[in-house]
């Protein structure tokens, strides 16, 4: 079992570089899930972490994990109130005609027997803003930094799909499966939690091999 990179540490915190595919919570169909790599993480505490936030199970890269129930806490509330910096690379199917925007769309949970749960965009749901820039474009496919101020879930694969009127590559959800793509191309590229006293804890998550592979990089 490979060993999960760690990007940050210190006595409270914890930010590893989450694998795609990993989920965090075990899947109904059984497999490895997050939970069964916390001890390997405990690096000397009798206790073992916990993640604060979520990140998809094809969403790869930054993932806070707190060290003892009083960080929990504290981050659980630097996340709710927006005390937190995120920013993401996404790859989406298609070119885009703007080189730069925000995404405003409310954002609603809808199920049915058939196609399970996905969300959104409805009057009625929760507000959310993504802030996006397009960083290069190779081979019709287009390279974008996504930074949420809020954090819905599914926030950026919708705002992608919604949004910019394309979706990521590979998202079978919001857009399509794709032979160019093993997953939905979403990496949580850099954290940064401010902390009231002390530095912020600020990481970053090197791009993986399923996006320098179609020819792109970060920076």
């Amino acid at each position: 079992m490979n060993m999960i990179p760690i990007l940050f540490e210190d006595g409270e915190a914890l930010v590893i570089d989450k694998p795609a595919g990993l989920p965090l919570d075990r899947p109904r169909a059984g497999g490895i899930a997050l939970e069964d790599r916390l001890d390997s993480l405990k690096l000397g505490f009798q206790r073992a972490p916990s993640p604060v936030h979520r990140l998809d199970t094809d969403t790869s890269g930054c993932l806070l994990l707190a060290r003892n129930p009083k960080s929990l806490k504290r981050f659980s509330k630097a996340f709710e109130d927006r005390q937190v910096e995120k920013r993401y690379l996404g790859v989406v199917a298609g070119p885009l005609s703007e080189s730069e925007g925000t995404i405003e769309l409310a954002l609603s949970k809808i199920s049915s027997a058939q196609g399970g749960w996905r969300m959104i965009a409805a009057k009625k749901g929760k507000p959310s803003v993504t802030h996006w820039k397009k960083l290069a474009e190779v081979d019709g496919l287009t390279l974008v930094e996504f930074r949420p101020e809020t954090g819905r879930t599914h926030q950026i694969r919708i705002h992608a799909a919604a949004g910019l009127g394309t979706a990521l590559l590979g998202d079978p959800v919001y857009g399509q499966k794709d032979s160019r793509a093993p997953r939905t191309m979403l990496h949580a590229a850099g954290l940064t939690v401010h902390r009231e006293g002390k530095p912020p804890i600020v990481a970053a998550a090197p791009l993986p091999e399923t996006f320098t592979r179609l020819g792109f990089t970060d920076g």
